[in-house]
């Protein structure tokens, strides 16, 4: 059984971008500027400040990933706060906070966010006629993993 969770007309979208690909989240970003602009828009640490920066719109500022921001924006997800996440990740570049990382990605797709890792799938989200009108995530329905019997020694 899946849940439907009804996405707005505003998108709630999350922008995250690692150092080596902030340059190509901020061109993005500014190439679709208008498109973001009726959105509520969430980033993290220095990718929110550059954003608001360059786009001259309200951006709803997280910590810095390695300092929480990317666990912030996984409890967004959780909490239905978000509704889909562009996420420029740089896949050669060893990162300390890589469990965090791992994380976000799994909270995206346990709770069936739509996610884009680079340009060319950002490029398709944001351009999608699903972008400007109202949608229906379907999502597993969890109350019975939360409502299962725990026997002392059964991992969570």
């Amino acid at each position: 059984m899946d849940k439907k969770i009804p996405m707005e007309h505003d998108k709630k979208i999350a922008l995250v971008a690692h150092d080596n690909k902030k340059r190509d989240l901020i061109e993005w970003a500014k190439y679709n500027r208008d498109l973001l602009a009726h959105h509520i828009v969430y980033a993290t640490g220095t990718t929110g400040a550059l954003l608001e920066k360059e786009l001259n719109i309200k951006i709803h500022r997280l910590q810095s990933g390695p300092l929480g921001g990317d666990q912030q924006i996984g409890a967004k997800i959780v909490d239905g706060e978000i509704d889909f996440m562009i996420f420029f990740w740089d896949p050669l570049e060893p990162l300390p906070h890589d469990p965090d990382i791992k994380a976000l990605l799994r909270m995206a797709v346990v709770w069936n966010i739509p996610m884009a890792c680079n340009r060319s799938s950002a490029d398709f989200m944001i351009s999608s006629p699903l972008m400007d009108g109202e949608y229906d995530r379907l999502v597993p329905d969890y109350d019975g993993y939360r409502s299962r019997k725990i026997r002392l020694g059964d991992e969570d």
